[in-house]
């Protein structure tokens, strides 16, 4: 990782949002006058995650927005609040008319593939007040069928799931980073995904953020539908060596979307960007084209 979560934490701000009522990270990178690229982070970590890519698409003319999901990192963390992928949508809006962004393109991982799938559905209901120039998928629940939750998140979505979130810990997420993850990270790198994780009470209400997986339920017909028929350009970037998101889900986008962008790193699993950075960044770069 090429930053300290730290040094990460001091280039950002955390600024409230007025129709979300609560205050969120928030953090810009490269040349004001840049195309913007908002980066879109997983369950359970933050935008730290992209911490090693950011380089690269600066170094490409990007203006890179990062930014943590409410319930995530740096962000508010509310107890009993039902973290919905529609508001976490609407947060990434406002966000974006609060930095005066009317156009980006959108790179989401994990968790946030959802999120990604509904900008697409709500852009493809009427005009937006933001264009989305093209989405870039990393290993995620694209295909609600295809997803292979784990053990924990198993767990965590049952009724001993408060209990169970109290009682998580850095050894469980290095634990959880090793089951999904096919190249080692770094000891300083889980530690700082778990910093976080944990910080201002995350783990009091790890468990709520789950609630994806329910949305996804809802949702998800519509969402593949969006995704499936975009009129803007897909790329997907694929570790197929994760057990949750991986091979079985490449196979069937290589099916169902034979024109989009593929990268695949064939020794990567389920976080590419932490997995191989040098090489992700590069690709994302690529995909995303020229400035």
């Amino acid at each position: 990782m090429t930053l300290s979560y730290d040094d990460w934490l001091a280039g950002g701000r955390r600024v409230r949002l007025p129709r979300l009522g609560h205050a969120v990270f928030v953090r810009l990178d490269g040349p004001a006058d840049g195309p913007v690229v908002t980066l879109l982070h997983g369950f359970p970590t933050s935008s730290y995650d992209w911490a090693g890519v950011v380089p690269a698409l600066t170094a490409a003319g990007r203006r890179v927005l990062s930014l943590d999901f409410l319930g995530f990192g740096e962000s508010d963390k509310p107890s009993r609040h039902r973290y919905a992928i529609t508001e976490q949508t609407d947060l990434v809006e406002e966000v974006w008319q609060l930095e005066g962004i009317d156009r980006s393109s959108v790179v989401a991982h994990n968790y946030a593939v959802c999120v990604a799938q509904e900008l697409l559905s709500r852009a493809g209901d009427g005009p937006a007040a933001v264009t989305v120039d093209r989405v870039v998928f990393l290993n995620g629940g694209v295909y609600p069928d295809l997803h292979q939750p784990l053990r924990v998140q198993r767990l965590l979505r049952s009724p001993a799931g408060p209990l169970l979130a109290r009682v998580l810990s850095e050894r469980v997420l290095a634990r959880s980073l090793a089951t999904i993850c096919a190249q080692p990270l770094e000891p300083t790198v889980v530690h700082d995904l778990w910093r976080a994780v944990s910080g201002r009470n995350g783990k009091a209400t790890y468990h709520r953020l789950l609630h994806y997986i329910d949305d996804r339920k809802i949702s998800g017909e519509r969402w593949v539908s969006a995704m499936e028929s975009a009129d803007v350009p897909l790329s997907f970037v694929w570790g197929p060596q994760d057990p949750v998101s991986g091979g079985h889900v490449l196979t069937r986008l290589r099916e169902r979307l034979p024109g989009a962008g593929f990268a695949v790193f064939d020794d990567v699993g389920h976080y590419p960007q932490l997995e191989a950075p040098e090489r992700v960044g590069p690709a994302l770069a690529g995909l995303l084209g020229d400035r």
